[in-house]
C-alpha cells in the first residue's frame, strides 16, 4: 500500500502544483483574468479523481480484487495528503520566492469583479485577510484546506465506490 500511496500522492500533487503555477501565473500576469472558483474546483476534482484509480490499483493487483471500505478510505486520505502538502509547500516558496506582491494583484481582480453594492463589505473583507495572510501559519492552513477536503470527499466517494469484500470468506462463516 505504501507504494501506491506515494506513488500516486506524488503524481497527483505534481499536477496540483503544476496546475496551481499556471492557474496564479495567469492570474499574476494578465490584469483581465477573470477568476472562476467552479472552474478551480472542477479541475480539482478532476486531478483528485487520481485518488480513485490508485486504490482501485492497489485494490486489483495487491489484494486480488477485494478491498474494506475502511482500507480504501484510508489509502485515499493517505493520497490526498501528500498531495496537499506538496500543493501547500510549493505554494510557500512559489509566493514567497516569485509573487510576494501576488495577493495585491488578487484583491484587485476580486474587488473587480464585485458588484458595487457590495464593495464596501468585500474591501473590507479583502483587507483583513491580506492582514491574516501576514502569518505564515495561516498560509499554511489556508491552502491546505483549499485542496484536502475536495480529497476527502472524493476519498469518500471512491471507498464507496470501490469496497468489495471477500465473498468466500463471508459464506464460509
Amino acid at each position: 500500500m505504501k507504494r501506491n500511496v506515494w506513488i500516486f500522492g506524488l503524481v497527483m500533487g505534481s499536477i496540483l502544483c503544476i496546475n496551481m503555477v499556471y492557474m496564479v501565473h495567469l492570474c499574476y500576469t494578465n490584469p483581465d483574468f477573470k477568476s472562476n472558483d467552479l472552474v478551480g474546483y472542477a479541475g480539482m476534482v478532476v486531478i483528485f479523481s487520481l485518488i480513485f484509480f490508485g486504490v482501485k490499483n492497489h485494490r486489483d493487483k495487491q489484494l486480488d480484487g477485494f478491498i474494506s471500505f475502511g482500507q480504501a478510505f484510508k489509502m485515499g486520505i493517505l493520497i490526498a495528503t501528500i498531495a496537499s502538502i506538496m500543493y501547500v509547500v510549493v505554494w510557500l516558496f512559489y509566493y514567497y520566492l516569485f509573487v510576494p506582491d501576488y495577493l495585491e494583484k488578487y484583491i484587485l481582480l476580486v474587488l473587480k469583479e464585485t458588484p458595487a453594492a457590495d464593495l464596501p463589505a468585500k474591501t473590507k473583507e479583502m483587507e483583513n485577510f491580506k492582514e491574516m495572510y501576514k502569518n505564515p501559519l495561516f498560509v499554511v492552513l489556508i491552502t491546505f484546506s483549499e485542496v484536502f477536503p475536495v480529497g476527502l470527499v472524493v476519498s469518500l466517494i471512491s471507498a464507496f465506490f470501490l469496497k468489495r469484500n471477500n465473498k468466500t470468506a463471508v459464506s464460509q462463516e
